[in-house]
Order: C-alpha cells, then structure tokens, then sequence
C-alpha cells in the first residue's frame, strides 16, 4: 500500500486559483487595519505632548455643559462643550466622570459688541483645551489626560506640566473639573 506522504500530487488550477484569491481577500482587508494600528500607536502629530491628547474630531456640534467668562489678564469668552460620556455623567451627577469622558473648552477674546453698547461677543479663538479621561492610561494625572491648542497646534511641554497641578489644587472634589453643568 503506498504511503500518502511518498506521492506527490500537482494541486489543480482551481484550487491554485482559489488560494490565491483567498490570500488577496485576507491581505487586502486586513492590510489597512494593521497600517491603521500602526499609525494609531505613533503619537499624532497635532497631539499635546506627555499626553498624546488630540482636538476631537466634530466637538464643534457637541452638547454645550455651561459657558464661562475669564477676567483680565486673558479676558476670555468661554464654553464647555462635553461627548455624550460627559453629558450623560452631568445629567446623572457621576463622579468621577467615567472613562472615555472628554471635555473640550473653547475660547475667544472677549468683544464689544457693535451692535449693542453692554453686550460682549465671542472676538478672536485663543484656545482650545481638552481633557480626556483613561484612568489607566493617565492614573498619574487623576485619570485626565489634558492638551492645550493655539491655531490647532499644541502649545509646549512646559505649559501641558501645569494642567494636572491646577486642576487638582482647585477641584479634587469634583474629579478635576472646573466646570459644573450649567443650570
């Protein structure tokens, strides 16, 4: 009786042609997932340094949270917009804010209004602030990881030092956040 292993049998061009293709299905669909993990692993060039935090892609629609106004020296027009994480932990007065919570503060020089002698318009943006919360990732810093834009590019390390010092000095009570929902 011949042994199994001792023939050699040509593969029929059916099935050359069938693992070939399978081959291309499996490359093609998995090829830009992994190049999407590589990139997503690298820190992002936009991204605040020692947190890797980026400007979040669409905040611009999110779920207002409460408008601030800051006196002089920076007098600033402010408003806190949150994801659906922040705006859901607000509403059911979570804390601390879950993982995945991001809160974005956007900012403009506080304006006369033309139209209106007592009135103060939004004037030029000054910044865009976000922290984002992982408390793995950022168990060092109360679970927040925080980056600071001017022009959509992140200031220096030297200013991202003093994100976490501020906000635990002046609001460990409530999971670091200045910011409380607006009636």
């Amino acid at each position: 009786m011949p042994s199994i292993f001792s023939e050699k049998k040509k593969p029929s061009t059916t099935t050359v042609i069938t693992l070939v293709v399978l081959l291309l299905v499996v490359l093609l669909t998995g090829v830009p997932y992994l190049v999407s993990i590589a990139f997503a692993e690298g820190p992002a060039a936009d991204a605040s340094p020692i947190f890797g935090v980026t400007i979040p892609v669409g905040y611009k629609q999110w779920e207002l949270i409460a408008p601030a106004e800051e006196a002089a020296p920076l007098n600033e027009l402010r408003a806190v917009v949150g994801n659906q994480i922040a705006i859901d932990a607000y509403h059911d007065g979570k804390l601390p804010f879950p993982d995945g919570t991001i809160l974005v503060k956007r900012a403009w020089k506080r304006t006369q209004s033309p139209d209106f002698a007592t009135a103060t318009i939004p004037g030029a943006a000054t910044t865009v602030q976000v922290m984002v919360k992982d408390s793995r990732k950022y168990a060092a810093t109360g679970g927040w990881g925080f980056g600071r834009f001017i022009n959509g590019k992140p200031v220096d390390e030297a200013q991202h030092r003093t994100c976490f010092a501020c906000h635990e000095a002046r609001a460990k009570g409530h999971d670091d956040v200045f910011t409380r929902l607006a009636p």
